[in-house]
């Protein structure tokens, strides 16, 4: 039931998600899902809870950063394939064993990295935070990579030299194709994990 929901976010989007229509994918009446779960809130959480689940939880044998960093690039790639889950990640409280083994892992990489309690849930959620904000842009971005230096000429009519100075200079140089305007997930990733390495070798953790 759960894996036909998915299959049903990922290609018609989450409002299309109905008890009704997620019975008739299944060849059942609504109502008999009923039995399995006790309402639509309950196969949310556990359609978040499988979609954790394809994420790749740091590996004791790996050392922290780069332990960290294949956490990081997997869950992107995961929520670029469910593009609804990362919303629901964001607003719900997700308990599922799917969710608990992803958070744990996270938290003994962190600390037997020599991170204190506090600063494990600081670094945790900064990174999180970072790589969900990353992916929400990415999948709601109004035009393709392809169109970035068409898109930037035509705004540059509306970019007074005097009054914008500079974007209108960071829009030439895109416009221009010296600059393809592309962002990685990989430069963000690094300069946080960098800085949480230098909070570590400090010692100075609150």
């Amino acid at each position: 039931m759960l894996r036909a929901a998915i299959t049903m976010a990922d290609e018609q989007g989450l409002a299309s998600l109905t008890m009704r229509a997620l019975g008739g994918a299944l060849g059942v009446q609504a109502m008999s899902l009923y039995n399995h779960v006790s309402n639509k809130d309950d196969i949310l959480d556990g359609m978040v809870d499988l979609v954790v689940g394809e994420i790749q939880v740091p590996s004791e044998a790996d050392p922290w950063k780069i332990a960290m960093r294949k956490r990081a690039l997997s869950a992107h790639e995961v929520l670029l394939r469910h593009p609804w889950a990362c919303g629901l990640m964001m607003s719900r409280a997700n308990v599922g064993p799917g969710m608990l083994r992803y958070v744990d892992a996270t938290i003994g990489c962190l600390r037997r990295a020599g991170f204190s309690l506090a600063m494990v849930d600081h670094a945790w959620n900064a990174l999180d935070s970072f790589i969900y904000g990353f992916t929400l842009q990415k999948l709601n971005f109004p035009f393709e990579a392809d169109q970035y230096a068409q898109i930037a000429a035509s705004y540059l009519p509306s970019l007074s030299a005097t009054r914008y100075p500079w974007m209108r200079a960071l829009t030439e140089h895109v416009a221009s194709g010296a600059h393809d305007g592309l962002h990685a997930l990989d430069f963000g990733l690094d300069l946080i994990l960098d800085g949480l390495e230098r909070v570590r070798a400090a010692g100075n953790q609150t």
